[in-house]
């Protein structure tokens, strides 16, 4: 599980970083008339977000995860400053779940 973890982790905070500077660009966008920056920055968004879901699947199925909190992690990287807030609860939880098992 702890394999997993780290993996997780950093494509919590990537897509987290990721997700504001696509807010960013989607500023620019539509409030200002520049659409150049959105044109890079969500394809990338895009990719990261799913490299991300799939870490999620291997943390979650490695730690036996039901799959509504599984979703819930998922939806994490779609809301701007979750995924941070989501990344320290997971690895709490992972942390509590790998201490008992030491226990």
């Amino acid at each position: 599980m702890e394999s997993a973890l780290k993996p997780f982790r950093v494509l919590a905070y990537v897509v987290g970083v990721m997700l504001l500077v696509l807010c960013t660009a989607m500023v620019l966008r539509y409030g200002f008339g520049n659409p150049a920056m959105s044109k890079v920055v969500a394809p990338i968004h895009g990719g990261l977000y799913m490299i991300y879901l799939i870490a999620v699947m291997n943390l979650g199925m490695k730690a036996r995860w039901n799959w509504p909190y599984m979703l819930g992690v998922m939806l994490g990287g779609t809301v701007p400053f979750l995924s941070f807030y989501v990344e320290r609860r997971v690895t709490q939880r992972v942390h509590t779940a790998l201490a008992a098992a030491e226990a």
